[in-house]
């Protein structure tokens, strides 16, 4: 068996699934839904993202607690509790699975089709592009995931701080006249719950972290400690990188002449646009660099994080035996060309799609959030720290009376 490493070594190795949790996060919440705040209502939203994120933060950490001290993933948890939730978070994987892989690869081929000289449709690049994440994680599985997300990350943190300190030097382009909106008015709930429902990421990253953390843990021992550490780094990393996007957006576009583009590429793509317009031409690449990174890290750990849940959920259904590596890389065929399809089919319905899964995420967070608590809370778990206990009991209540809010909104109760 191999040896344990302790200190800061011990940690740096067993750095990985929260890594690839920080990678999957750092995608359409951040590019686009916290770009979008910043360049909508400048400062105004920057508090609610961080308290959306502290709020969040025992729910996400419990799919790497409970696997760590149960060494189990978090799905197996799901059946244990009853039959019910199980089935719940095996439809909304489902739906999840399909619609974000059409999301977010077809957001990354927009963006890659804007930054080439050359062009080439959508649908091309969206094949390249996921015939490149299908070669990785097929032929180099798990450790090639791991060591592709961790390049990922590091240049994406550096570029995206890098540019957001160029913005700075230069000022905000605000007019001293300009008067910006309020998104304190009903009519904005709508953005709203999308910032938060996938802030910072769906709920359902909880159960595939810790999948990710028992793929490490077949090729590496790692303990409580190391393991806890791995997903705080990256957790807190996300969230800071949320408000680096937040000042992204306040500090170039907040303020401009120019309609803000609410769809996601072409977002991204006036991003890009008033970076050059704004600081210079040379600062175009750097942009258009941090936006695919966003985006095809985004891609892969979607296509490996939901075929591993769905291959998991196929294991405890009884389809099949435990580690079966042809499952998993049927799951993940499946989901990709599943996704394909709904790009080739229903290409214009994308959006509406994308829509329904962020609503659905929105108000399924607070029963698997619930669920994730009550599993912790369990008599063979370690009793949790008051600290931990009452941020948890805080977050639920902000979960649930946010989505009542929102029930009551969509259903025409409030004007």
């Amino acid at each position: 068996m191999q040896q344990v490493l302790t200190g800061w070594r011990g940690r740096m190795q067993a750095l990985g699934p929260g890594v690839l949790m920080a990678t999957a996060a750092i995608g359409g919440s951040h590019l686009v839904a916290s770009t979008q705040a910043g360049a909508l209502f400048g400062w105004q939203l920057l508090w609610l993202i961080l308290l959306v994120n502290i709020l969040k933060y025992p729910f996400f950490r419990f799919g790497v607690q409970y696997t760590l001290d149960q060494n189990e993933s978090l799905i197996e948890g799901y059946q244990r509790k009853g039959k019910g939730y199980f089935f719940c978070f095996v439809v909304l994987n489902v739906v999840a699975a399909v619609v974000n892989t059409a999301g977010v690869l077809i957001l990354t081929a927009a963006l890659l089709q804007h930054a080439l000289p050359w062009s080439l449709s959508i649908t091309v690049l969206c094949w390249v592009i996921l015939a490149v994440c299908l070669l990785i994680l097929l032929l180099g599985h798990y450790q090639a995931l791991d060591k592709v997300a961790k390049i990922i990350m590091l240049l994406l943190t550096v570029t995206t701080v890098a540019a957001a300190i160029i913005a700075a030097q230069r000022g905000a382009m605000v007019p001293a006249d300009f008067v910006g909106q309020s998104p304190w008015q009903l009519v904005m709930l709508g953005f709203l719950v999308a910032l938060m429902g996938w802030m910072p990421a769906p709920i359902e990253i909880s159960a595939i972290s810790s999948l990710w953390l028992k793929a490490k843990q077949r090729r590496q021992p790692i303990t409580r400690q190391q393991g806890l550490f791995d997903f705080n780094l990256g957790y807190w990393v996300t969230a800071a990188l949320a408000l680096v996007f937040v000042s992204l957006g306040a500090l170039v576009q907040y303020g401009s002449e120019q309609p803000i583009a609410l769809a996601g590429a072409a977002f991204a793509q006036q991003l890009v646009q008033m970076y050059g317009s704004t600081i210079g031409d040379w600062a175009k690449p750097l942009v258009s660099l941090i936006a695919f990174l966003c985006m095809f890290g985004t891609t892969i750990t979607v296509l490996d994080g939901y075929a591993r849940s769905l291959n998991e959920s196929g294991r405890l259904l009884g389809w099949y035996s435990a580690d079966n590596r042809f499952s998993l890389n049927s799951w993940l065929v499946l989901q990709a060309l599943s996704g394909m399809a709904v790009i080739l089919f229903f290409r214009s319905a994308i959006g509406p799609m994308l829509t329904f899964a962020m609503t659905l995420a929105f108000l399924t967070t607070p029963v698997f959030a619930w669920l994730n608590f009550s599993l912790m809370r369990g008599k063979a778990m370690p009793k949790l720290s008051k600290g931990l206990t009452f941020l948890s009991w805080l977050g639920l209540s902000y979960l649930i009376s946010f989505a009542l809010v929102f029930l009551a909104w969509y259903l025409g109760l409030l004007r």
